[in-house]
């Protein structure tokens, strides 16, 4: 019987560490952001890459596909919020208008409009049609970290460093509600599937459950002992995934508030987790240099992944659960066939002067070496 959850592809191409993934929701594409001021575009069936965006002048920090698959996101610590149009690779709209970079990017359900959280505490609104932004945001007074837009669309959620989660009344164009009681930076926010409850994850070790018809906080999920830096639903709703810098994943039961199980097995700290589309796995990525999947129900650990040779900052599931991409800051990106347990694809497409193989060169700095072997010109 062959192994669930083996390496299809190792996907090479960056040369620095890789900050996010995201899968088109049509499968066919993944797309990577890394430190190396590009963005990568792979062809998920045979894991070649198919365009590598360049022009940034420093990190890109984040990726997002609009849920059409026509429209691409990024943000970057150059301050700009850049929409890529997918079927010509054209540069749909540079949205320059925050003083720090773009940590956070959410698409709004219908399409027309996609939202940029700052390190200079603002959000912006910009229309998709005219690349203009139609509102900024106010009220945080520390790094915007995480945003999401309530399935209706008319609530948009930000997480800050300043503690707080606001909800944004986006009709009104104001701020709703200000949720206070994380004591420490608010890391993650998730809306349940349904939209009437709020998930946030903070670096104070707890999670917190909002209810938003009440606007109140109807649970404090007590447990971990570190950082909770990213969250997620079941796509049932009625369960939460927690990773945490104490090396575990939680699985919450949200009505009863009630830890079913703690995932252990990581041997550093767990950066992310993503629920199978059926919601039977659990797939968790750690500074450990692994990947892990986990059965639900049991909460006991049906593989582990293993190829990166550095941190795993971030894991996604195809939207017909059948790949699982890992991102890590080995530069490279891997994908992995849950049926046939199988790494079919390394995403990690050649440096700019790969296999040069430059010799006998004197009088070079130490800096300057370091740079030609990043290049591959060494």
């Amino acid at each position: 019987m062959r192994r669930l959850g083996t390496c299809l592809h190792t996907l090479k191409g960056h040369n620095h560490q890789i900050w996010g993934i995201a899968f088109s929701p049509d499968n066919q594409t993944l797309a990577s952001a890394s430190e190396d001021q590009t963005i990568r575009l792979w062809q998920v069936s045979n894991g070649k890459c198919i365009a590598c965006i360049h022009g940034y002048n420093n990190w890109v920090k984040t990726v997002t596909f609009s849920p059409n698959t026509q429209m691409l996101a990024s943000g970057h610590r150059d301050n700009t919020l850049r929409i890529w149009d997918m079927k010509s690779g054209e540069c749909l709209h540079e949205l320059k208008a925050y003083s720090q970079g773009l940590p956070a990017v959410a698409f709004h359900p219908n399409l027309e409009i996609v939202a940029g959280g700052s390190q200079d505490a603002t959000i912006k609104l910009w229309d998709l049609k005219s690349g203009e932004c139609s509102h900024t945001f106010m009220g945080h007074t520390d790094e915007v970290w995480s945003l999401a837009f309530s399935p209706d669309g008319k609530v948009l959620a930000s997480s800050s460093f300043d503690h707080t989660v606001k909800l944004w009344d986006l009709n009104l164009g104001e701020c709703r509600l200000t949720l206070h009681g994380h004591t420490d930076r608010v890391a993650a926010v998730a809306f349940s599937p349904q939209g009437g409850i709020l998930a946030s994850g903070s670096d104070d070790s707890t999670i917190r459950l909002w209810d938003l018809q009440d606007n109140r906080c109807i649970k404090v999920l007590k447990g971990h002992s570190g950082r909770v830096g990213a969250i997620a639903f079941s796509p049932d709703g009625s369960l939460l995934a927690s990773p945490s810098l104490d090396q575990t994943v939680k699985i919450w039961d949200v009505n009863q508030g009630e830890c079913l199980h703690t995932l252990k097995g990581h041997t550093s700290w767990v950066m992310a987790v993503s629920f199978s589309p059926d919601g039977q796995k659990i797939a968790s990525s750690s500074c450990d240099q692994t990947v892990k999947i986990w059965d639900v129900e049991e909460g006991s650990c049906l593989n582990t992944l293993i190829g990166h040779s550095n941190w795993v900052w971030s894991v996604a599931f195809s939207q017909d659960a059948s790949i699982l991409a890992s991102g890590s800051e080995d530069e490279t990106i891997r994908l992995w066939d849950m049926q046939l347990g199988t790494c079919f694809q390394i995403l990690k497409a050649k440096r700019p002067y790969e296999g040069m193989k430059i010799t006998g060169v004197s009088g070079l700095t130490q800096a300057q070496l370091a740079m030609l072997r990043e290049l591959g010109a060494v």
